[in-house]
């Protein structure tokens, strides 16, 4: 069984009934730059829902700076997010679904600026910077 082009997008797949490796070797031939970065925006768009948003905002309270709570309460609601965004693209709505589409995309953010920068857009929402004073460290 293989997967088909949705009519209401060009970039979009209606996939098999079944998680054929033909399936997911045709996704893979399929998606390209261009996609990933719409499916990036996607989530970015998704996550600045006034609903989401109101979510993350209330996870990021309650874990305060508190990096394992923030991968508690934050990353959760994220790749929940992601999750729900990638079904649409034809990525099975799983941990693996994200698995496969977060391989993707560290793949070709090597070769294109605007999908590093988009990606680390979302990962500075469950992920916040963190300062390294680099002349106080030891390396051992």
């Amino acid at each position: 069984m293989s997967a088909r082009l949705s009519p209401d997008s060009e970039n979009r797949y209606d996939p098999p009934k079944d998680n054929s490796i033909q399936y997911v070797n045709q996704l893979n031939m399929n998606f390209n730059n261009e996609t990933a970065k719409q499916v990036l925006i996607d989530i970015i768009r998704t996550v600045n829902q006034p609903e989401n948003s109101k979510k993350l905002s209330e996870a990021k309270a309650s874990a305060g700076k508190e990096m394992l709570l923030m991968m508690q309460h934050v990353f959760p609601l994220v790749m929940q997010l992601q999750t729900d965004v990638i079904k649409s693209y034809g990525f099975s709505g799983n941990r693996e679904g994200l698995v496969q589409f977060s391989q993707l995309i560290r793949e070709m953010e090597r070769d294109d600026v605007e999908i590093a920068r988009l990606r680390s857009q979302i990962r500075a929402i469950y992920l916040p910077p963190i300062a390294i004073n680099t002349t106080n460290d030891i390396l051992i």
